[in-house]
């Protein structure tokens, strides 16, 4: 399986059409066309079905869609990884990263080490743990940041230097607004958003035995999203504290969980990692900035 023909692939599958994934890669239709019969046979399956004006994926080709981005984000990376390996002053460097107000760490340091190697080029996802570990471990990703202790049989960390804290975002005009701090016991029987990370791995440890009442009504990995339906009046999301506008103005404010509930972010990577040289050196100075006093 040749990386151009997956290239082709997953431009018509992202498309769902042969002309406009041409158009986009500056071939001709019939090139496309090749390739992408030249894949099915390579694969022994069939991708796509194919209708008068679109193309639909089969389950095998939504299988492959999803695995071809990492594919080819990886050859990407390796690509650019090995063209910039003598250039002293940028390279390409991979993060993936939870929702948290800390970024602004990571954010400062960046803009910092840029100003030592203005031809830097950074590519961030965001995620959750699962999906930062898993990239981590694919090699897709150079760096993360996430919500827990990373294991120290495989990773090394540095912790963050705040910690978040979580509460309860709801309208204004909700009758526990004027609360200083929610209890699990507020929120029994509640309509509740939240990320399913949270769900099974954080807030059990905050509602302990209480948590068998509360409902999730449904999940979110941005706080964005699901702010927008705590202000249509849908529920009330627990997440991190300054990850949405609860401004004066707003409709929206935020009221702290008690007992509190702290979260600790860590900057990780996999302790068998092969850096380029560009994330050597940014290790290197993330390491240094760590240990500045405060």
């Amino acid at each position: 399986m040749e990386i151009q023909a997956l290239r082709y692939f997953y431009a018509v599958a992202k498309t769902e059409n042969m002309t406009r994934a041409a158009a986009q890669l500056h071939v001709s239709q019939s090139t496309i066309s090749r390739q992408l019969k030249a894949l099915e046979a390579d694969l022994g399956q069939k991708l796509f079905t194919r209708h008068s004006f679109s193309i639909e994926l089969t389950e095998q080709g939504r299988l492959l869609k999803e695995q071809a981005a990492d594919l080819l984000l990886m050859a990407d990376k390796i690509e650019h990884e090995f063209r910039t390996w003598d250039e002293v002053t940028g390279g390409d460097l991979y993060l993936g990263l939870a929702e948290s107000y800390q970024i602004r760490w990571l954010a400062s340091w960046i803009s910092q080490f840029k100003h030592q190697y203005p031809k830097l080029h950074y590519h961030v996802t965001s995620g959750d743990r699962e999906q930062v570990y898993e990239r981590l471990d694919r090699g897709v990703l150079d760096f993360g940041v996430v919500c827990e202790q990373p294991n120290p049989d495989k990773y090394a960390a540095l912790p963050l230097p705040e910690t978040d804290t979580w509460g309860a975002v709801m309208r204004t005009d909700s009758p526990l607004a004027k609360q200083k701090a929610i209890r699990a016991e507020d929120l029994a029987g509640l309509p509740l958003f939240a990320s399913e990370e949270a769900w099974e791995h954080d807030l059990p440890r905050w509602a302990q035995e209480k948590m068998d009442s509360l409902q999730l009504e449904g999940s979110f990995r941005l706080a964005y999203n699901g702010a927008i339906f705590v202000r249509e009046g849908l529920g009330i999301m627990l997440t991190f504290d300054r990850l949405v506008d609860t401004s004066p103005g707003s409709g929206l404010t935020f009221v702290p969980l008690t007992p509190k509930l702290e979260e600790h972010l860590y900057f990780t990577w996999r302790k068998d990692a092969n850096f380029s040289p560009i994330a050597e050196r940014f290790y290197k100075f993330v390491l240094e900035k760590a240990n500045e006093p405060r």
